[in-house]
């Protein structure tokens, strides 16, 4: 049996089946350093008037924003978002939805991305800022760091 992933993230076995990107229609496209793309359909994610909910912005935005500072805290490392701002330039009532998402700033510690969201004809209908608290894993660490804070502590 394959374990689930989103884009490179291994899918905790335990909630599989309960992850809201499957629920809203997400799929990865591309996932590295620097850029990570995604797509969402509008169906299946409109308010009572049949226009896409601002809400799915926000989840497609996060998800795309939320992989990215996962793949800079590299192997080992966590991710967890502080802060999303959306902003909804236009509605859109059909077809799928495609977010891009690219780094501000990224450090050891924190990083902010902005994720575009463009619809079928690649215009912008929401542009969303996400801030996220990096903890780096092992892995990624620079060891010259390391030393310097060993070096600091032994000559107290």
């Amino acid at each position: 049996m394959s374990r689930m992933t989103l884009g490179p993230v291994p899918v905790d076995t335990d909630y599989e089946l309960e992850q809201l990107t499957q629920r809203m229609g997400i799929e990865i496209q591309t996932c590295e350093p620097g850029r990570v793309t995604g797509t969402m359909p509008v169906t299946g994610n409109r308010q009572p008037i049949g226009i896409l909910h601002g809400g799915a912005n926000a989840v497609l935005a996060e998800t795309l924003g939320s992989l990215a500072a996962l793949v800079h805290a590299g192997p080992g490392g966590s991710a967890v978002g502080v802060d999303l701002s959306c902003t909804h330039h236009r509605w859109v009532s059909s077809g799928t939805l495609t977010g891009e998402c690219r780094p501000l700033y990224e450090r050891q510690s924190v990083a902010s991305y902005q994720i575009a969201i463009t619809d079928d004809s690649g215009q912008r209908t929401c542009t969303a800022l996400l801030t996220c608290v990096i903890r780096r894993g092992t892995a990624r660490r620079r060891t010259g760091h390391s030393q310097d804070a060993t070096r600091r502590t032994e000559n107290r």
